[in-house]
């Protein structure tokens, strides 16, 4: 006999899906080889959860999930932060993906904030967390450039590597 599903609400989901992201993992693994800007406080400060972490972690979570939710349905996996807003809101797919953009346009403006007024760690830290925002911003802007590498993304790295802009 197979459970019935269970649909989470979104602060449950989004609980384990910022941790599973791995969005922390791979902004520690990017201060390396930075020297002496690094220190230990630099990754306490991290590991701390800081409020651009947070923001960069909610920019991919969400904007991943508008773009790739429907081919995930498609292929049975769980239930993503649109099923789950929609179920426990009563909101429609379009009134959900409404209120994600607005999110995400929220967290973006965090981002930016941390930036412009950076205390806690020197720009350079920062500025690896802002640049892993703005790669999950190039591979899910409008298509879930991640999963489907062989189109867009494709281009972006052949117009990046292949044919650049000549200086």
């Amino acid at each position: 006999m197979v459970p019935p599903k269970h649909t989470p609400t979104m602060e449950e989901y989004m609980a384990v899906a910022m941790v599973s992201s791995g969005y922390a993992m791979l902004a520690a693994t990017s201060f390396i080889g930075m020297g002496y800007v690094v220190t230990k406080d630099s990754f306490e400060w991290l590991f701390s959860g800081p409020k651009i972490l947070k923001a960069s972690e909610t920019i991919c979570r969400l904007m991943d999930d508008i773009v790739s939710h429907k081919s995930e349905q498609k292929r049975g996996h769980v239930a993503s932060s649109i099923e789950c807003y929609m179920k426990q809101h009563g909101t429609t797919e379009q009134e959900t993906v409404h209120e994600f953009r607005k999110q995400v346009t929220d967290a973006w403006k965090d981002v930016n904030g941390e930036c412009l007024f950076p205390t806690a760690v020197p720009v350079p830290i920062l500025t690896r967390i802002l640049n892993l925002a703005r790669v999950i911003d190039v591979l899910y802007k409008d298509e879930d450039g991640y999963t489907n590498a062989g189109t867009a993304l494709k281009d972006f790295v052949s117009s990046l590597l292949i044919d650049p802009v000549p200086m």
